[in-house]
């Protein structure tokens, strides 16, 4: 357990940096990117925008401001949004959700809580810091149920 969540940070730490070398900007991006980002941008603050690969597919992440609250958001190659992250208040999500949540963290801190949109699935994600001081992160569906993974459906391999 303590390996894998090392894994996991270290694979973290080497993501941030890789995008921080790769910060682009909206004029940078290929036209139907530009098209969708700037209509999802409309009030934001444009914080970062990076390229990354998920699944095999090429996407842009934009992370903004809004508000005064993080909203992030992914967008393919040909401008279609694949997902979007958006702070909101723990009281706000559904009651079992929220319970779940407020489970799993315990006597440690909550942080941060999204909602994750992909296509008409949401999900609620929430980072915190636990007992033990280190940072952790819980995705869970509306009915409370703890998941590792984003909602929407698998995308396809590479190959396919």
């Amino acid at each position: 357990m303590k390996a894998s969540v090392l894994t996991i940070m270290c694979l973290a730490v080497a993501a941030s940096l890789a995008m921080a070398a790769k910060s682009l900007a909206v004029k940078d991006l290929p036209p139907a990117v530009q098209k969708a980002v700037q209509e999802q941008t409309k009030g934001a603050e444009i914080k970062n925008i990076s390229k990354e690969t998920e699944h095999g597919v090429i996407q842009y992440e934009v992370e903004t401001l809004v508000n005064g609250k993080h909203r992030d958001f992914n967008v393919d190659t040909k401008g279609v949004l694949v997902v979007v992250e958006e702070e909101t208040a723990i009281d706000s999500i559904p009651a079992a959700a929220k319970a779940a949540i407020l489970k799993k963290v315990g006597s440690g801190k909550l942080g941060i809580v999204e909602t994750v949109t992909k296509g008409a699935d949401t999900m609620y994600e929430a980072g915190y810091t636990g007992k033990d001081r280190k940072r952790h992160a819980v995705l869970v569906k509306p009915d409370g149920t703890e998941t590792k993974d984003e909602p929407g459906p698998t995308p396809p391999k590479p190959s396919e």
